[in-house]
Parts: C-alpha cells; structure tokens; sequence
C-alpha cells in the first residue's frame, strides 16, 4: 500500500480554511485575539475580566475631564481652528482697496449715544445679572456706533434762538422769528385767535401732526394743524383744566372740573373716570400705557389705559399739585411744589425717588430736555410773593370788620370729662392753662420770626433776588 508522506519538520504547515478567509478590522477599543496551541477555536473571542485599579483621588488643585457615559470612547480636546488671514477684498476691477474694513468713529462721537455708565459697578451682583449686564453693554456698544455712523446721513441741524449781549428772548415776537427763518419753516406759522372761551390747555400728538386744545370754559377741540383740517369741536360745559393725547389721536384725556373723561376724534366722550376727581394735570407714558394724574387733593395716580385700572395712587403730601411733567428718557414724574421743591415719583415706590431744593417761592412750571439729563424751573420771584402776603392780610381784615368776628379763628378750648374722679375742678384748670401757655409760646415764636424777616429784608436790598427763570438742576 501506498502511504501519503510524512510532513517534514521544515515545511510550513496547510493553512486552515478559516484562517485563510480575510480577517475583519480591529477596533482600538478590542482586544487583539491570538491562536492557541492546540487550533483556533471558531466562536466569539472572549472578553477578559479587567482588574479594578484604584482610581487616585481628585485633588482640589487638579482637573480630569469628564468622561461620557454613552460611549466608550476616551474623549479627546478639540484643536481651535487656526484663523487665517484673509486676503483683502478686491473690486470688479481687481483694484485693491486701500482702506479694508468698516470705517473708524470716533469715540466722543459714539459717546453721545450712550446710555450705559461702565463707572458704577455692582460689587455684590450675582453671576447671572453680570452676564446680562455684559451682553447689555456689547449691545449697547454696537448701537452707539451704528447711531454715530448713520449721523453723518443727517445734513439738518437743529435751530435755537439766540438773542445778543444784553437781549432778553422772551421779548422776541413770533412775527419775527417769521422773518428770520427760511420759507419752508415760515409756511408752519398760523394763528388761532381764541378769546371767548380762554384760557386754554393745549397738546400735540407723539406724530406732531394733531392739536387738541381745552379752554376754562368747556371749549375742548381737537385738528390737523397742517391742513388745517377740524377733526371735532364740543363744549362740555364745564371748565377744563387739562388735556392730552393717548398713544394716538383717536383718543383724548380731558380733565373737567370733577371728573377724568375720555373722549374719541369725533368728540364722542367713551368713558367718565370718576376715580380721578378734581385733577389740574395730565401726563400720558406712551412706553408704559400709564396716564398719571395731579389732583388738588395731593393724589399722584397712575391709570393703566389698557385695561382701565388704577395701578397706583401716592400721596405727594404738599397739598394742591399744579404744577408736573415726566422725565421722556425715563418715564419719571416731576412735581413742582409751592414751598420750592421739585419731587421725582415712580408708581413702583410709594415715596419720592428725589426732593430737589429749586427756589425760595413757589414753583410755577418745571420742564426737562429730551436727553433727560437736564431739568429747569420757573418760581415766583420775592416781592410778588410780598405782595400776596400784604394783600392778603388786607382782606383778611376787611373780612373781620365787615362780619365782626373771625371765621378762621379757634374756638376756646374746652377740656373734656374723664373718669370718674379724674375730672375734678382742679385738674381742668390745670390743662387749661397748659393749652393757653402753648398758644402763647407758638405766638411768640412767630412774632420773632417776622421781626427777624424784616431784618433780613432791610439788610439786603429787593434787585440782588435771582429772577423767575434763575437754575438749571443737571
């Protein structure tokens, strides 16, 4: 018989059938499988257990990287992509241009338009208010440069009136601000003779196109100035103390001699506020939708026009409130005072935000530049207020003789019983006599005061006093 020959020692052995078909692709996160010595074995390698290795606790100095928990994969650091220079741009023409980029502005330029002051820094803010408080500012940096760019688009300049040395521009007609300006100003100019149902109260809309106007005596209307168009014209029959425009012109506030009303274009009255009584001024918040209102009963009240509801009512404390307008930077209310003051109110707070010292009289009418940064107030000058004092008194003392008592006078105190046995004779006489001490001490005290203003007035002559229109409070 034949037998197949041995293999040699030397000659490499068959490939097995297996081992001869091409292998797959190791993944890095498997583990390399290698034959055994008795053959290779036809299923699934098997996964070896790995040994626990004690992890180094984390020190407070160093930092280890999250790994996830969705994949096996080690997490690597992403490479910042390197910025490349990019060539300048070049026209149509294939010219270079010779100054790349948005074109520079100057910095006081920009600072006129902003609103944020980087000074004041708030120490104990938290994380979450800084952040909101840088994106404000690099928002707010960017506005300020696109505002001073388009600034060179405005080729207008704002007029003013300057009078010469020594010239008093409140003596300057309107007939002849007429002849100084261009024709195109001239054409705006028109008169309204008004004199049966004067004084009046008057307001433009937010457009400047539309005037409504409400006189003493119940003469409310309301037109397009331009065309000269009449939109309505009512009587109330009542004095009329104030008016303005809501956020447009279809709708009017008019405060009457009682009540708040609010009226459409066509004069047709919508709604009788009667929350608001006896209101002498009106100002409208067109950002907030907030129509505030001073009574002459001390009231600061805040209507919401939206829904028609109060939101606040404050106290101003300083009697009849005449005199008021808001701050359009901020939305603030001025309140002038008769003892010299100027108050800033918010609805948020009941107090006043500030109390500002203006003059020695009364203020008579407060105004503030559309920058909001600048507030001037007119007063009554020293010897009107004399006057009106001295007038005063006269009447005063023709009222006594002509009734032959004083009605302003107080009636003799008269102590009231107590408890048995704590209202005897004895003890009634004794508050008596502390009540009539009082009375004397407080006439005393103002007879000084009078005879020290006197001193005072003889001392310092009457023209040193400021004038009516005498600071500005910046």
């Amino acid at each position: 018989m034949e037998t197949a020959p041995e293999a040699s020692r030397d000659a490499p052995p068959k490939k097995d059938k297996f081992l001869a078909k091409k292998k797959k692709a190791r993944r890095y996160w498997e583990e390399e499988t290698t034959p055994t010595a008795a053959g290779v074995s036809l299923g699934p390698p098997r996964k070896k257990k790995r040994k626990r290795e004690l992890r180094p606790q984390n020190t407070k100095n160093t930092h280890t990287p999250n790994k996830s928990h969705i994949s096996k994969k080690p997490q690597v650091p992403k490479k910042r992509r390197e910025r490349r220079n990019l060539e300048p741009q070049r026209s149509l023409s294939g010219a270079q241009d010779p100054f790349p980029g948005p074109a520079p502005v100057p910095v006081s330029v920009a600072q006129k338009f902003r609103r944020i002051d980087k000074s004041r820094k708030l120490p104990h803010a938290k994380s979450k208010t800084r952040s909101r408080l840088e994106v404000a500012e690099t928002e707010e940096e960017e506005i300020s440069v696109k505002a001073a760019r388009s600034q060179l688009l405005l080729a207008e300049e704002p007029g003013f009136l300057e009078g010469e040395d020594g010239e008093d521009t409140a003596k300057i007609l309107q007939a002849d601000i007429v002849e100084a300006v261009d024709i195109a100003s001239a054409a705006k100019h028109f008169d309204l003779n008004l004199r049966q149902f004067g004084p009046y109260r008057l307001n433009y809309s937010r457009t400047g196109r539309h005037l409504a106007f409400g006189g003493r005596r119940g003469h409310v209307a309301a037109l397009d100035w331009v065309t000269k168009r009449l939109m309505c014209e009512i009587n109330v029959m009542e004095a009329v103390r104030d008016i303005r425009f809501l956020h447009s012109e279809a709708l009017l506030a008019v405060a009457q001699n009682r009540w708040l009303h609010i009226y459409d274009n066509q004069g047709i009255e919508l709604h009788c506020i009667r929350r608001c009584d006896r209101v002498t001024r009106l100002e409208f918040l067109p950002f907030h939708f907030l129509l505030a209102t001073a009574s002459e009963t001390g009231f600061l009240t805040y209507l919401d026009v939206s829904v028609g509801k109060i939101v606040a009512a404050l106290n101003a404390r300083a009697g009849r409130l005449s005199v008021m307008t808001q701050n359009p930077y901020n939305a603030v209310i001025h309140l002038g005072h008769s003892n010299g003051t100027v108050s800033l109110w918010s609805p948020a707070v009941k107090d006043p935000l500030a109390k500002i010292l203006c003059h020695r009289g009364g203020v008579r009418a407060v105004a503030v530049d559309s920058t909001g940064t600048h507030m001037a107030t007119s007063g009554l000058d020293h010897q009107l207020k004399i006057f009106d004092v001295i007038s005063l008194e006269q009447e005063k003392k023709e009222r006594i003789e002509r009734l032959g008592y004083d009605p302003e006078a107080k009636a003799p105190f008269q102590p009231r019983p107590k408890q048995k046995g704590r209202s005897s004779t004895a003890s009634l006489v004794k508050r008596k006599r502390k009540v009539m001490d009082e009375e004397h001490r407080d006439k005393v005290r103002q007879s000084l005061e009078q005879q020290l203003q006197k001193q005072e007035k003889a001392a310092k002559p009457m023209g040193v006093w400021p004038s009516a229109l005498d600071r500005f409070v910046r």
